[in-house]
This record gives C-alpha cells, structure tokens and sequence, in this order.
C-alpha cells in the first residue's frame, strides 16, 4: 500500500512538469507563426494586421508562442502578451546577459531580411526568464518575429 502511495505522488508531481513541456512550442512552430502572420499581414494590411496579432486569445498566439511587431527605431507594434508594451521603445532593451537583442535584430532583419536570435525572456506561461530563439522577417519598415523557449 505504501509503495502505491509513493508511486501516486510521484506522478502527481510529474504531471505539472509535463503539462508545462506540453505548452511549449518549437522553434518550426515560431517559424510558420511568422510565416502566417506576413501573409496576413501582406494580405489584409499594417492596420488591421497589427491589433490581430496583440490579442492574446487570437489566431496569432499557439501554446506559448505569440508574434510581435518592431519598427526600425525599436517601437513595439504589436506583441501577443503584453498590449502595455505596444507604443513603448524597446530598441536599448538587453536581456539579462546584456545582449541588445532588439537593437540586433533590426540589423538582421535590414541587412538580411529574415534571421534568427537567441535572447532571455520572461515564459509568458512559467512567468520564469528562460532562453528564447526567435525567427523574424522584415516586412516594409518593421519586422515581424516569434520566438519559441528552449526546452531545459
């Protein structure tokens, strides 16, 4: 009876640990977010594109991925989480290792059009800093990314 005890709890304190691996999405999913959201966006235009792509509830969020938006002076334009930070200026923004990871994806996304960039970021789900890989476009004077959180 004891050992079906200890095995029961032990399940229980592994079924949260799995449910949050489950919320999390890949770096593909990232990518065919972004891919989705510039033909969207290309389709139904900037204006109504942006505030689309800032509902938290709507088709531009997928488990804990969502897509934002950065012009080349660092305004946010959209962000999937957090609408607070739509307007705000995120261009001398640094992670926690003090990497300018806006700053440097506008120079990917200028000089090469698309990329990739690792940084660490609030988990919108764990509310944890972890390590986020995002894919972004340019799309007109701005850029459109997803990032996925790498799996610990």
């Amino acid at each position: 009876m004891r050992k079906m005890i200890v095995s029961l709890l032990a399940l229980a304190l592994l079924f949260p640990a799995l449910a949050v691996a489950e919320e999390r999405a890949t770096t593909q999913d990232a990518e065919r977010l972004v891919h989705k959201a510039v033909e969207f966006l290309k389709k139904e235009g900037k204006e109504k594109a942006l505030p689309i792509f800032s509902d938290p509830k709507g088709a531009f969020t997928y488990r804990d991925l969502y897509i934002f938006a950065i012009d080349w002076k660092g305004v946010i334009l959209a962000h999937g989480t957090k609408k607070e930070l739509i307007g705000k200026n995120d261009f001398n923004r640094k992670d926690s290792t003090g990497k300018l990871f806006t700053q440097e994806m506008i120079k990917v996304a200028q000089s090469d059009g698309k990329g990739w960039m690792q940084y660490e970021f609030e988990n919108p789900v764990t509310k944890a800093v972890d390590t986020k890989v995002a894919y972004f476009e340019r799309v007109d004077d701005f850029l459109i990314g997803c990032g996925a959180f790498k799996k610990k």
